[in-house]
C-alpha cells in the first residue's frame, strides 16, 4: 500500500509539473489601436527604442529645450469635413437595425460626440498639457524656470501652451508666453513655417494615399456590406470610423470604434500606413521606401511614434564626470580628455534617440566637440528655405530670430481649478508649442 501510495503521489506530482510546463513561454498578444492613429493618436510614450530616459550614469542635465505639439483637439477641419461629417450624416439617416448586427450593435445606442469646437482642445487635452508641464518640472527639479515659452497663434496651441506653463511653474507667475504670428509672409522665422512657404501644399501625398486606401479598405467594405447591406459602406466611411476611434477617445475617454472585433490589428496597421504614405509623400519619393500595394513593416517613417497629440522633442545638455566620458570614448576607439565633459542627447516622448554619426558620449550621447559638425551637416541639408519654397515676397527669411527678439510676451496666470498642479523648477530655456 505504501508503494502504491508513493507511485500515486509521484504521478500526481508529475502531472502538475507537466501542466506547468504547458504554460506558454511567451506573453499573450495584445494590440492597442490608439497607438497606431498617426496624427490623431492620444499622447503616449512608445519607448522607441525602449531605452532608459534617465541621464546616463555619471551625467547630470544642466539645461534642456523642448519642442511640443499641441494637445488633443476635437477634430481638425479637414478630417471633419471630408470624413466625419459625411459619415455621421449618413449614419443618422440610415434605417439599418444595428442592434441585430453583433459587430456593429453599438451603433444602435451610440451618439456622436460634439464637434462644435473643431480645432480646439478637448478637456483631456487641457489636462494633459498641464500634466506634461508638471512631469517636466519633476524631471528637472534643480534647474531654473524659463523666462519665456513661445507658441504659434492658433487657439489650440495657445491653450496648450497656457496649460503647459501652469503645470510647469510654481505659485509665482514668472513665465511669459510669447505668441509668434502665423503669417503667410514670415519666412522661416516662425513656428509654422509651412504657412509662409509658397511651395507647400497639404494635398501632397493625397493621390498616393488614396490609391493605398482604396486597396486596403476593399475587403473591409465587402465584410461590412455583408453585415449591413442597406448602408452602402465606402472607403471614406471606413476611414471615418477608424479616425473616430481617436477623436471619440480624446473627447470622451474611450470609443467603441477602437474595438479589434470591428477592425482587426492588421486593418489598424493599414490605416496607420495610409496616413504615413500621405505625410511621407509631401517631400519624398514615396515609391522608394513606401510601396502602395503592401505595408513596409520595416520602414523608419512611422508617424504614430512622432505625431501623437502633445508629442515632445527634448534636447538635453549634460555634464558628465570625466571618468565616464573617457570610458565612453575609449569604448568606441575615440579620443577624449578629462575636460570633455559636456554632452547632448535628444529624447522623443522620453525615449533617448541616437544622432547619426554623433554618439561618442555616455549612453551614446553626442559630445560638444562633435555636435557642431552634426548640426552643420543638417543645416546644409535644409538650407535655402526661401529658394526651395519659391517665396517671392520681400521679407522672406531663411533664419529663425524670434528666440532672441525683445518680445517678452504676457504672463499666463493661474486658474483656481489648476492650482493642484504644483511643480518644481524647470530648465526650459527654449520651449515652443507647435501648431
Amino acid at each position: 500500500m505504501k508503494a502504491t501510495t508513493f507511485h500515486s503521489l509521484t504521478s500526481v506530482a508529475l502531472g502538475v509539473g507537466a501542466m506547468q510546463l504547458q504554460t506558454p513561454l511567451y506573453s499573450s498578444y495584445s494590440f492597442n489601436p490608439l497607438q497606431h492613429l498617426a496624427g490623431i493618436a492620444p499622447y503616449y510614450e512608445p519607448a522607441d527604442p525602449p531605452r532608459d530616459p534617465n541621464p546616463p550614469q555619471g551625467c547630470t542635465v544642466t539645461r534642456a529645450a523642448y519642442l511640443v505639439r499641441h494637445a488633443a483637439i476635437n477634430a481638425n477641419d479637414f478630417d471633419y469635413e471630408q470624413y466625419l461629417q459625411p459619415f455621421l450624416y449618413k449614419l443618422g439617416n440610415a434605417t439599418v437595425d444595428w442592434a441585430k448586427i453583433p459587430q456593429l450593435s453599438f451603433l444602435a445606442v451610440w451618439e456622436p460626440p460634439s464637434f462644435s469646437e473643431q480645432e480646439l482642445l478637448t478637456r483631456t487635452g487641457k489636462v494633459e498639457a498641464g500634466q506634461l508641464g508638471l512631469s517636466i518640472s519633476y524631471r528637472y527639479p534643480k534647474l531654473k524656470l524659463p523666462q519665456r515659452v513661445w507658441t504659434s497663434t492658433a487657439e489650440r496651441t495657445v491653450q496648450s501652451a497656457r496649460g503647459f506653463v501652469r503645470g510647469l511653474e510654481m505659485d509665482d507667475n514668472t513665465i511669459n508666453l510669447v505668441e509668434i504670428p502665423e503669417g503667410k509672409e514670415d519666412g522661416a522665422d516662425s513656428l509654422t513655417p509651412y504657412k509662409s512657404c509658397k511651395g507647400y501644399t497639404a494635398a501632397a501625398g493625397a493621390e498616393q494615399q488614396r490609391k493605398y486606401v482604396d486597396l486596403y479598405t476593399a475587403p473591409i467594405i465587402a465584410r461590412l456590406k455583408s453585415l449591413a447591406p442597406g448602408f452602402n459602406f465606402t472607403s471614406d466611411d471606413v476611414t471615418a470610423m477608424q479616425a473616430m476611434c481617436g477623436y471619440d477617445t480624446v473627447i470622451r475617454g474611450s470609443s467603441p470604434f477602437c474595438s479589434t472585433d470591428l477592425f482587426s490589428p492588421d486593418e489598424w496597421l493599414q490605416f496607420e500606413y495610409g496616413q504615413d504614405i500621405h505625410l511621407f509623400s509631401g517631400g519624398n519619393d514615396v515609391n522608394a521606401t513606401m510601396p502602395l500595394d503592401q505595408i513596409n513593416y520595416n520602414r523608419a517613417w512611422v508617424s504614430s511614434r512622432i505625431l501623437p497629440f502633445l508629442t515632445n522633442i527634448a534636447i538635453e545638455r549634460m555634464n558628465c564626470s570625466a571618468n565616464h566620458a573617457v570610458a565612453a570614448a575609449q569604448g568606441r576607439n575615440m579620443s577624449s580628455s578629462p575636460s570633455a565633459t559636456t554632452y547632448y542627447r535628444v529624447l522623443l516622448n522620453r525615449s533617448p534617440q541616437v544622432l547619426p554619426g554623433c554618439f561618442d558620449g555616455p549612453g551614446q550621447s553626442c559630445s560638444a566637440k562633435v555636435l557642431p559638425a552634426f548640426l552643420q551637416q543638417r543645416a546644409d541639408m535644409f538650407r535655402n528655405y526661401s529658394a526651395v519654397c519659391g517665396n517671392t515676397y520681400k521679407n522672406s527669411t531663411d533664419a529663425v530670430t524670434f528666440y532672441t527678439n525683445s518680445n517678452n510676451g504676457t504672463v499666463v496666470g493661474k486658474k483656481r481649478h489648476l492650482m493642484c498642479l504644483i511643480s518644481g523648477k524647470s530648465p526650459l530655456t527654449n520651449t515652443g508649442v507647435l501648431d
